[in-house]
Protein backbone atom coordinates (compact mmCIF):
# COMPACT_ATOMS: atom_id res chain seq x y z
CA UNK A 1 0.00 0.00 0.00
CA UNK A 2 1.24 3.49 -0.85
CA UNK A 3 2.88 5.46 1.97
CA UNK A 4 0.99 8.73 2.45
CA UNK A 5 2.24 10.07 5.77
CA UNK A 6 5.50 10.13 7.70
CA UNK A 7 5.48 10.43 11.49
CA UNK A 8 8.69 11.18 13.35
CA UNK A 9 10.39 10.43 16.58
CA UNK A 10 11.86 13.75 17.72
CA UNK A 11 14.32 13.38 20.63
CA UNK A 12 17.50 12.01 19.09
CA UNK A 13 16.08 11.61 15.58
CA UNK A 14 15.44 15.27 14.80
CA UNK A 15 17.21 17.07 17.66
CA UNK A 16 20.55 16.67 19.39
CA UNK A 17 19.13 16.66 22.91
CA UNK A 18 22.42 15.70 24.58
CA UNK A 19 24.54 18.62 23.38
CA UNK A 20 21.64 21.06 23.74
CA UNK A 21 20.88 20.12 27.35
CA UNK A 22 24.58 20.05 28.27
CA UNK A 23 25.08 23.57 26.92
CA UNK A 24 21.97 24.98 28.56
CA UNK A 25 22.70 23.30 31.90
CA UNK A 26 26.20 24.76 31.95
CA UNK A 27 24.89 28.22 30.99
CA UNK A 28 22.24 28.20 33.72
CA UNK A 29 23.98 26.35 36.55
CA UNK A 30 27.66 27.28 36.31
CA UNK A 31 26.93 30.88 37.50
CA UNK A 32 25.76 29.23 40.75
CA UNK A 33 29.28 27.88 41.23
CA UNK A 34 28.31 24.39 40.11
CA UNK A 35 30.59 22.33 37.92
CA UNK A 36 30.44 18.85 36.44
CA UNK A 37 30.72 17.04 33.13
CA UNK A 38 27.66 18.65 31.59
CA UNK A 39 27.19 15.93 28.99
CA UNK A 40 27.05 13.38 31.80
CA UNK A 41 24.51 15.63 33.52
CA UNK A 42 22.39 15.51 30.34
CA UNK A 43 22.78 11.73 30.20
CA UNK A 44 21.75 11.33 33.83
CA UNK A 45 18.64 13.45 33.28
CA UNK A 46 17.73 11.52 30.15
CA UNK A 47 18.32 8.18 31.89
CA UNK A 48 15.34 8.91 34.16
CA UNK A 49 13.08 9.27 31.09
CA UNK A 50 12.08 5.66 30.45
CA UNK A 51 11.54 4.74 34.13
CA UNK A 52 9.27 7.78 34.56
CA UNK A 53 7.21 6.90 31.47
CA UNK A 54 6.98 3.27 32.51
CA UNK A 55 5.00 4.34 35.58
CA UNK A 56 2.41 5.80 33.19
CA UNK A 57 2.48 2.86 30.79
CA UNK A 58 2.05 0.39 33.64
CA UNK A 59 -0.82 2.34 35.22
CA UNK A 60 1.09 3.28 38.38
CA UNK A 61 0.28 6.93 37.65
CA UNK A 62 -2.13 8.68 35.30
CA UNK A 63 -1.05 10.22 32.04
CA UNK A 64 0.70 13.57 32.37
CA UNK A 65 2.62 15.77 29.99
CA UNK A 66 6.31 15.20 29.47
CA UNK A 67 7.16 18.55 31.09
CA UNK A 68 5.91 17.13 34.38
CA UNK A 69 7.99 13.97 34.01
CA UNK A 70 11.07 15.94 32.96
CA UNK A 71 10.71 18.21 36.00
CA UNK A 72 10.41 15.30 38.41
CA UNK A 73 13.42 13.66 36.77
CA UNK A 74 15.43 16.89 37.09
CA UNK A 75 14.67 17.04 40.79
CA UNK A 76 15.93 13.46 41.15
CA UNK A 77 19.22 14.30 39.42
CA UNK A 78 19.77 17.50 41.40
CA UNK A 79 19.04 15.69 44.67
CA UNK A 80 21.51 12.96 43.73
CA UNK A 81 24.18 15.61 43.12
CA UNK A 82 23.32 17.45 46.33
CA UNK A 83 22.67 20.66 44.41
CA UNK A 84 20.05 22.06 46.76
CA UNK A 85 20.99 25.66 45.91
CA UNK A 86 19.23 25.37 42.53
CA UNK A 87 16.01 27.26 43.25
CA UNK A 88 12.54 26.85 41.82
CA UNK A 89 12.98 29.52 39.16
CA UNK A 90 16.22 27.97 37.90
CA UNK A 91 14.66 24.51 37.83
CA UNK A 92 11.67 25.70 35.82
CA UNK A 93 13.92 27.56 33.38
CA UNK A 94 16.16 24.54 32.93
CA UNK A 95 13.18 22.24 32.45
CA UNK A 96 11.93 24.41 29.58
CA UNK A 97 15.23 23.92 27.74
CA UNK A 98 13.65 20.78 26.26
CA UNK A 99 11.43 23.19 24.29
CA UNK A 100 14.30 24.68 22.26
CA UNK A 101 16.70 21.84 21.55
CA UNK A 102 18.88 22.26 18.46
CA UNK A 103 18.22 20.17 15.37
CA UNK A 104 20.69 17.99 13.50
CA UNK A 105 22.10 19.76 10.44
CA UNK A 106 20.08 17.80 7.84
CA UNK A 107 16.66 18.11 9.45
CA UNK A 108 15.24 21.43 8.29
CA UNK A 109 16.04 20.81 4.63
CA UNK A 110 15.17 17.13 4.87
CA UNK A 111 11.71 17.79 6.27
CA UNK A 112 11.06 20.44 3.63
CA UNK A 113 11.87 17.97 0.86
CA UNK A 114 9.81 15.17 2.40
CA UNK A 115 6.81 17.46 2.85
CA UNK A 116 6.58 17.97 -0.91
CA UNK A 117 5.29 14.40 -1.20
CA UNK A 118 4.05 13.29 2.23
CA UNK A 119 1.95 14.50 5.13
CA UNK A 120 4.34 15.09 8.04
CA UNK A 121 3.77 15.01 11.81
CA UNK A 122 5.76 14.22 14.94
CA UNK A 123 4.90 11.02 16.78
CA UNK A 124 6.76 11.86 19.96
CA UNK A 125 6.45 11.28 23.66
CA UNK A 126 6.64 15.06 23.91
CA UNK A 127 3.30 16.83 24.28
CA UNK A 128 1.73 19.19 21.78
CA UNK A 129 2.99 22.44 23.33
CA UNK A 130 6.54 21.11 23.48
CA UNK A 131 6.35 20.02 19.82
CA UNK A 132 5.03 23.45 18.82
CA UNK A 133 7.94 25.21 20.51
CA UNK A 134 10.54 22.88 18.99
CA UNK A 135 9.02 23.41 15.54
CA UNK A 136 9.05 27.20 15.87
CA UNK A 137 12.61 27.17 17.22
CA UNK A 138 13.93 25.00 14.39
CA UNK A 139 11.69 26.30 11.56
CA UNK A 140 9.86 23.03 10.94
CA UNK A 141 6.49 22.99 9.18
CA UNK A 142 4.27 20.16 10.44
CA UNK A 143 0.92 19.33 8.89
CA UNK A 144 -0.33 18.24 12.33
CA UNK A 145 1.04 17.23 15.73
CA UNK A 146 0.36 13.70 16.91
CA UNK A 147 1.88 11.40 19.51
CA UNK A 148 1.61 10.69 23.20
CA UNK A 149 -0.73 13.47 24.28
CA UNK A 150 -3.54 12.55 21.89
CA UNK A 151 -3.09 8.83 22.67
CA UNK A 152 -2.87 9.50 26.44
CA UNK A 153 -0.04 6.99 26.67
CA UNK A 154 3.64 6.73 25.86
CA UNK A 155 5.56 4.90 23.17
CA UNK A 156 6.21 2.05 22.59
CA UNK A 157 2.53 1.36 23.30
CA UNK A 158 0.83 0.47 20.01
CA UNK A 159 -1.97 2.96 20.60
CA UNK A 160 0.45 5.88 20.21
CA UNK A 161 1.43 4.90 16.66
CA UNK A 162 -2.06 3.82 15.64
CA UNK A 163 -3.75 6.93 17.04
CA UNK A 164 -1.25 9.10 15.19
CA UNK A 165 -2.06 7.44 11.86
CA UNK A 166 -5.80 7.66 12.52
CA UNK A 167 -5.59 11.34 13.48
CA UNK A 168 -4.00 12.07 10.10
CA UNK A 169 -6.76 10.17 8.31
CA UNK A 170 -4.64 7.23 7.20
CA UNK A 171 -4.39 3.52 7.90
CA UNK A 172 -1.34 2.35 9.85
CA UNK A 173 0.04 0.68 6.73
CA UNK A 174 -0.21 3.99 4.86
CA UNK A 175 1.89 5.65 7.55
CA UNK A 176 5.64 5.32 8.08
CA UNK A 177 7.40 5.87 11.39
CA UNK A 178 10.79 7.58 11.03
CA UNK A 179 13.21 7.18 13.93
CA UNK A 180 16.83 6.69 14.96
CA UNK A 181 15.93 3.97 17.46
CA UNK A 182 15.37 0.36 16.46
CA UNK A 183 13.14 -0.39 19.44
CA UNK A 184 10.80 2.50 18.54
CA UNK A 185 10.58 1.28 14.95
CA UNK A 186 10.07 -2.34 15.94
CA UNK A 187 7.11 -1.29 18.09
CA UNK A 188 5.73 0.82 15.23
CA UNK A 189 5.99 -2.15 12.88
CA UNK A 190 4.10 -4.33 15.35
CA UNK A 191 1.40 -1.64 15.37
CA UNK A 192 1.13 -1.94 11.58
CA UNK A 193 3.20 1.02 10.39
CA UNK A 194 6.00 1.06 7.84
CA UNK A 195 9.45 1.92 9.17
CA UNK A 196 12.39 4.13 8.21
CA UNK A 197 15.61 4.08 10.22
CA UNK A 198 17.75 7.22 10.40
CA UNK A 199 21.36 6.82 11.55
CA UNK A 200 22.33 9.10 14.43
CA UNK A 201 25.67 7.58 15.48
CA UNK A 202 26.54 10.43 17.87
CA UNK A 203 23.22 10.78 19.73
CA UNK A 204 24.61 9.56 23.06
CA UNK A 205 28.12 10.86 22.46
CA UNK A 206 30.66 10.24 19.68
CA UNK A 207 29.95 6.81 18.20
CA UNK A 208 27.46 5.91 20.93
CA UNK A 209 24.22 6.19 18.96
CA UNK A 210 22.74 3.77 16.44
CA UNK A 211 24.49 3.85 13.08
CA UNK A 212 22.79 0.71 11.76
CA UNK A 213 19.33 -0.62 12.53
CA UNK A 214 19.26 -3.65 14.82
CA UNK A 215 16.49 -5.34 12.84
CA UNK A 216 15.14 -5.20 9.26
CA UNK A 217 13.39 -1.94 8.30
CA UNK A 218 11.48 -0.87 5.21
CA UNK A 219 14.03 1.90 4.67
CA UNK A 220 17.40 2.76 6.20
CA UNK A 221 19.04 6.13 5.59
CA UNK A 222 22.10 8.06 6.70
CA UNK A 223 19.97 11.16 7.38
CA UNK A 224 16.70 12.80 6.32
CA UNK A 225 18.17 14.08 3.06
CA UNK A 226 19.13 10.53 2.15
CA UNK A 227 15.63 9.32 3.05
CA UNK A 228 14.10 12.04 0.87
CA UNK A 229 16.23 10.88 -2.03
CA UNK A 230 15.26 7.24 -1.47
CA UNK A 231 11.57 8.21 -1.42
CA UNK A 232 11.85 10.18 -4.65
CA UNK A 233 11.49 13.67 -3.15
CA UNK A 234 13.21 16.35 -5.24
Amino acid sequence: MTIKALVFDVFGTLVDWRSSIAQDAERLLSPLGLTTDWHVFADDWRNEYQPAMEKVRSGQRGFCKLDELHRGNLDVVLERLGWHQVNETARETLNLCWHHLEQWSDVEKGLARLRQQFVLAPCSNGHIGLMVQLARHNRWHWDAITGAEIARDYKPQAIVYQTSATALGFLPEETMMVAAHSDDLTAAARAGLKTAFIARPDEHGPGLGESVAKSPMDYSASDLLDLATQLGCA
